[in-house]
């Protein structure tokens, strides 16, 4: 039998291994969203203008979220625009529910890292597109009370209870900023490789360079999913692994506050969810009780533009609250009861069990969701 003091020796290695593998795989992150914002985030920005059409704005939020891999940028983004009257609350309101879609496309990249990996890939793409089908389903339902209210009253329910909230409160003298600990270390690293590539190596600016961080960014993220997925299961042991579902399953309010404090101190929903990722594939934590998490991180996400907003006066701080409502709401139509709960798991469970039959499933997938749905909605209603 193997002694103690050995074990815990080979446990406590494991442990940093875990460590030190998750602070490269969240700086992989950080890494691709600077490269993605590198190379896009202009062409993002410029979409924002001009917005009438509620279609072409929840088009816009899909296709500059994608193309940035953050909804807060997204939000953050919108949330000036409105604060300095170029863009107005009611045309705001689709870019942010469509914010909400295109920020699910970090965890479908980080799910592909398990692409050949059979049930683990099934495992993982379920719990990549749990979340996307959750909020597709959330505008499903809200975009169009939001447009059918305001056709009747003059003024979408979202965005009439946000006024209504930003009109309570005392907002002289406010404001604020909030730099996260976690999200300043991990964009250190990024930023070091960043300066790698272009002081040391000599790449240049903007397009060579953001491919080239992002072929990087991709290499680290399968690296390090590679080795937390093989470590997992050793850092948690049966009963810890049983103990974390039965409670989850039990108490999925513990979830869902799981979900947004973790998303409030890193400031990104997709650092959140995709963390979950692979746990997910690795069978640590089932899908019912990681739901959960995700709806937290929904709500957790919109800390950041709240923050941002109490500077921005009371117009930027509306469309903050909106995006807090929204998410809120769609949280309250699916997460209470159990039948609702399992259509967003049962779709996501579907599609992966597609996707392990033919690859073919996840090219259609994100092309559809991510370039064909919002490209056509610009093409058409812009």
């Amino acid at each position: 039998m193997e002694p103690s003091s050995t074990r815990r020796l080979r446990w406590t290695a494991r442990l940093l291994l875990f460590v030190l593998m998750l602070y490269v795989f969240l700086g992989a992150i950080k890494l691709l969203g600077m490269a993605s914002k590198m190379a896009g985030a202009g062409a993002a920005e410029s979409l924002f203008s001009g917005l009438e059409n509620p279609f072409a704005g929840l088009a816009v939020g899909i296709l500059a979220t994608a193309l940035v891999q953050s909804s807060s940028v997204t939000t953050a983004t919108t949330v000036g625009l409105v604060a300095t009257g170029e863009l107005s609350v009611a045309h705001a309101v689709p870019i942010v529910m469509g914010a909400n879609i295109g920020t699910s496309i970090t965890c479908i990249l980080v799910s592909l890292g398990h692409i050949t990996q059979g049930q683990a890939f099934r495992r993982a793409f379920a719990g990549a597109t749990v979340h996307d089908i959750f909020n597709l389903l959330t505008v499903a339902i809200l975009f169009p009370a939001e447009m059918v209210s305001r056709k009747i009253f003059g003024v979408g329910i979202l965005e009439k209870g946000a006024t209504w909230i930003v009109a309570s409160l005392p907002l002289s003298g406010t404001g604020g900023e909030f730099h996260s600990p976690i999200n300043q270390s991990v964009k250190w690293l990024a930023k070091a490789i960043m300066s790698f590539f272009h002081d040391l190596i000599g790449i240049p600016g903007d397009p060579w360079l953001a491919g080239v961080l992002a072929v990087v960014a991709l290499v680290m993220i399968v690296i390090a999913l590679l080795v937390i997925t093989k470590n997992m299961k050793a850092l948690m042991a049966d009963r810890i692994e049983q103990w974390l579902n039965r409670v989850l399953k039990r108490r999925g309010a513990l979830g869902l506050l799981i979900g947004a404090v973790v998303t409030a101190v890193v400031q990104s929903s997709s650092i959140t969810t995709s963390l979950l990722i692979p746990m997910f594939g690795a069978g640590v934590l089932t899908l019912e009780a990681g739901f959960p998490i995700m709806l937290g991180a929904n709500i957790g996400t919109t800390i950041t533009a709240l923050l941002a907003a109490t500077v921005a006066g009371p117009a930027g701080l509306t469309i903050a609250v909106v995006h807090l409502l929204f998410n809120v709401s769609g949280t309250l139509l699916f997460f209470p009861l159990k039948v609702t709960r399992q259509i967003p798991i049962i779709l996501a469970e579907k599609l992966a069990y597609l996707a392990t039959q033919n690859r073919l499933w996840v090219l259609l997938y994100v092309f559809v969701v991510f370039v064909a749905i919002p490209g056509l909605g610009i093409l058409i209603w812009k």
